[in-house]
């Protein structure tokens, strides 16, 4: 009796320190980085829970909040299609409906039409085509052409044409095929060093074509001509009486070519930073196949309502959030292009010159695939320019393009309008075809509006005075700054800011090597 009693006594007390070491309401110890506590401080405010159930109040706050997420993401995450959208809805309003009907700007480029970060310096001819309308579309390409690209509905590279192209200047005829293309052609490589092509019957006759397979209905046609002697008429009229594009099925008979001047035209080709970006982001939903993108993004779309086949309609609670939603993600936007935070953007340590292609990728891997998709970078290309080509990341000297913007002076200042800077390139800039600079507005990223037609400098183009060392100096101000040559000087406007890119076509091997540098705008007091 007396060893039950001991016994009942030592498990009375081994049970009692094993319940003072449990969590309450269990009958083991909980890891408390499992438990949610009954209040949570967070930046949407205070979150309720009963024993981790959150209240009415909680849960509404919370799936508000998740959609303002997704809203953010779709914008961040769907710049490029909406930026097609506004390039294809833009060329319609001036008359660019059809695949016979291209925009050449037989002037080049001024800054009355809004197109991001286009330049002054080539001739561009540009037109949509429609896969879907129209099938498998050819594209003749004169001999001659300089830097061409097709690019699909969510700005993915389809092909290059032209300089960097697989005809390397020499012209020539390309296929693009819709995205559910079933026939007998097949795509070529396209590559500049791989650039074979194949046969294929054109109007009854057997061609070498190059053939390309895009993954969307709509794409993009963007071609560039070199000025001659300073002056685009050459390259306009290479276009206009070179330059074809039809639909396969009807080479036997297509429609004529229309060619429409863009030059000094008022037209629009820019997304919208309101709520009317998820409205372009529904068009190109609603017109490409399911297949265009990939269920992890087309679901972005879909979590606020943006579904292909179904007319997105949000309520009030609805687009009030994705109106805050945008609000933030243009302010996202602005600053990763303003303010970029990742040290590999910059070409040189010591200056201000960021590239639009970190790691020299189109795709914005970082070349390891350990990192996947810089999803900052992307935004950053996007929010700021247009045309997405392997040749615009190329390091092959003379061939192609390269790009450096810039928006500090040497000591990280934004641009101010309302003062003077000057900008010294060295002697022996690395461009084998030409340089410029040219100068623009971060509302619009468009070029820059003043009382001068073109808002840049072109070392083909302009009588640029040099310096006796073979450098030249650049001036940018509201007005021109004391013994500036007239020839150097890009005017700005008061009160407002710009930034600036620098282009080079066919860029040498010294600015691969970077052993020639550009130098920083510097404040002129």
């Amino acid at each position: 009796m007396k060893l039950y009693t001991k016994q009942l006594i030592l498990g009375t007390l081994l049970t009692s320190s094993l319940l003072a070491s449990n969590t309450p309401g269990y009958n083991i110890e909980i890891p408390q980085k499992l438990i949610t506590p009954d209040k949570v401080q967070t930046r949407i405010g205070t979150l309720k829970f009963f024993d981790g159930m959150p209240d009415k109040q909680t849960v509404q706050k919370v799936y508000d909040n998740l959609d303002f997420l997704r809203g953010i993401d779709v914008f961040l995450n769907y710049t490029p299609a909406a930026s097609i959208e506004a390039i294809r809805l833009g060329l319609k309003s001036i008359g660019a409906d059809d695949y016979n009907k291209v925009v050449v700007f037989d002037k080049l480029m001024d800054s009355t039409p809004l197109f991001l970060t286009g330049n002054t310096d080539t001739v561009y001819a540009t037109s949509i085509i429609d896969l879907e309308k129209n099938g498998p579309t050819v594209v003749e390409i004169p001999k001659g052409a300089g830097p061409g690209t097709i690019n699909d509905a969510f700005f993915r590279f389809v092909v290059d044409m032209g300089a960097p192209g697989p005809d390397r200047k020499k012209g020539g005829t390309y296929i693009i095929l819709p995205p559910e293309y079933k026939g007998d052609l097949k795509p070529t490589p396209n590559s500049f060093k791989d650039n074979h092509s194949v046969k294929a019957k054109i109007n009854g006759k057997m061609q070498n074509v190059w053939i390309a397979h895009s993954r969307s209905y709509i794409n993009w046609v963007i071609l560039r001509g070199f000025l001659v002697d300073g002056k685009p008429d050459a390259a306009s009229k290479m276009w206009r009486t070179g330059l074809k594009i039809y639909p396969l099925k009807d080479a036997a008979n297509p429609k004529k070519m229309a060619f429409i001047n863009g030059s000094q035209r008022e037209f629009n080709t820019i997304h919208a930073n309101n709520f009317e970006f998820y409205e372009e982001i529904d068009n190109v939903i609603q017109k490409e196949p399911l297949s265009f993108i990939d269920p992890e993004l087309r679901g972005q779309a879909g979590a606020i309502g943006i579904v292909k086949d179904r007319k997105f309609n949000p309520d009030k609670r609805m687009r009030d959030i994705l109106t805050d939603s945008v609000a933030v993600a243009n302010a996202t936007s602005r600053a990763i292009l303003m303010r970029p935070r990742d040290e590999n953007i910059y070409f040189f340590k010591d200056r201000q010159w960021a590239t639009g292609f970190i790691k020299d990728d189109y795709r914005w891997l970082d070349g390891t695939g350990m990192r996947g998709r810089n999803m900052d970078a992307r935004t950053l290309f996007f929010y700021m320019a247009t045309v997405n080509t392997p040749a615009m990341a190329l390091k092959i000297p003379g061939i192609g393009s390269n790009y450096g913007y810039c928006v500090t002076d040497k000591n990280g200042n934004y641009m101010n309008g309302s003062k003077n800077y000057s900008l010294t390139l060295p002697a022996n800039v690395p461009a084998k075809d030409f340089w410029s600079i040219v100068v623009y507005d971060p509302q619009t990223r468009s070029e820059l509006q003043t009382t001068q037609k073109f808002p840049s400098k072109n070392n083909k183009r302009d009588n640029l005075v040099y310096n006796k060392d073979g450098s030249v100096t650049l001036y940018f101000g509201p007005t021109l700054p004391k013994e500036a040559p007239k020839a150097n000087w890009t005017q700005t406007v008061p009160n407002k800011a710009w930034f600036a890119q620098f282009r080079l076509y066919g860029p040498t091997e010294s600015w691969f090597n970077k052993t020639w540098k550009i130098g920083d705008f510097s404040l002129i007091k």
